[in-house]
């Protein structure tokens, strides 16, 4: 049974209630003196607990999708991905293979012309050899006849790390929402390229170009754009691309927007953070490289690079975020600049959670959409 398994959780409850139950029914026995007693009390308390702290863990995980199984948990998830090709002969895998598809929740069982579709995909990058799944909504619009001709805006949505692609669908409901945002006119129809930013797992790379290392930002910069246009109709002119992401995958969105703005017209970081960590969970990023680690610094970037033209959206609360000054910083170092535009969503409260996302999600959606080209 797997780690998001709702068997595991209703019997990691279930062990957990039976614990309390037996404490509380054997109690009366160890409410002596001598060690067995002093022992069996102790024991008893420690596994209760032990049996709650498991359960409210697991439901956390199936509530904000942090580990996707038991290898992702206890950090044994070091293969990078292969694409696999199914076809008959066995021809050379392509940059993108579409390996499942699915419904749009709530979208109906007419067929994607009306409801849209989810594509699991596998990507390979022609230049940095990364390897990653992620999953592709194309929206109703994309297989109505009448358009087999129309190209359409492209987003790039990031989960934090170590986050989940699969929660970006099931939990942020990026799909449903595009949809219903679209069919209400509030947003031009967009496929969305939802992945995590974490391509080398376990690694956490912060959509760096590590030397000796994974190739992260040149593969979002070139070898995901390059795929995903090869592939669906996508905007192929300067303007069709945006990117969107949150906690690191904010960082990652705000970084690659004003690096590349020649691929990202638009780049949106919810509860993003600013210049990129070093810590056990990345390893040495920049092996002595000074201009890497001070590029992957937003702050330092605005103020000693010429700025980017593209414009970027940043999200945080005044009461539960702890990028609120950070974010309100970076604000006024974009208005100084000549180019750059910034725009943000502050809440009064919430924390670094999906809950505060979802919030903040269909604005941004409109927002990103009012940037982007389709031609």
């Amino acid at each position: 049974m797997g780690l998001t398994s709702n068997k595991v959780l209703l019997l990691s409850v279930a062990f957990a209630v039976l614990l309390f139950v037996g404490t509380v029914w054997l109690w009366p026995r160890l409410a002596r003196r001598g060690w067995r007693a002093v022992g069996g009390r102790v024991g008893l308390l420690l596994a209760t607990q032990l049996a709650l702290f498991v359960s409210v863990g697991l439901s956390a995980n199936q509530a904000f999708g942090f580990y996707a199984s038991w290898a992702d948990l206890l950090g044994r998830e070091t293969d990078v991905g292969v694409v696999v090709d199914h076809s008959a002969g066995g021809a050379t895998a392509g940059p993108l293979r579409v390996v499942d598809t699915r419904h749009v929740d709530g979208g109906g069982g007419a067929g994607p012309r009306y409801g849209g579709q989810i594509q699991k995909v596998a990507l390979n990058g022609r230049t940095t050899h990364i390897a990653t799944p992620a999953y592709v909504y194309l929206p109703p619009e994309y297989f109505d006849p009448a358009n087999r001709t129309r190209t359409f805006p492209a987003a790039v949505v990031l989960t934090g790390y170590p986050g989940t692609a699969e929660a970006l669908v099931d939990k942020l409901h990026y799909p449903r929402t595009a949809r219903q945002l679209a069919k209400d006119g509030r947003m031009q129809p967009m496929i969305l390229v939802m992945m995590r930013p974490t391509v080398a797992p376990p690694r956490d790379t912060e959509c760096v170009d590590v030397p000796g290392g994974p190739q992260t930002e040149s593969f979002f910069a070139e070898d995901l754009p390059d795929a995903v246009t090869a592939h669906y109709r996508v905007g192929k002119k300067p303007g069709s691309w945006g990117i969107i992401g949150d906690s690191t995958g904010g960082y990652c969105a705000l970084k690659l927007a004003m690096h590349h703005p020649e691929v990202y017209a638009a780049g949106a970081g919810l509860s993003a953070y600013y210049k990129a960590p070093v810590d056990p969970t990345t390893g040495d990023l920049f092996q002595g490289n000074e201009t890497l680690r001070d590029e992957a610094d937003l702050h330092w970037y605005l103020k000693n690079r010429s700025a980017p033209d593209t414009s970027l959206l940043v999200t945080s609360s005044k009461v539960g975020e702890s990028n609120y000054k950070a974010t309100l910083k970076f604000i006024d170092e974009v208005k100084a600049t000549d180019r750059t535009r910034i725009s943000s969503i502050i809440l009064e409260s919430g924390g670094h959670n999906f809950n505060t996302w979802r919030r903040e999600i269909p604005p941004t959606l409109e927002w990103i959409s009012g940037r982007l080209s389709d031609r």
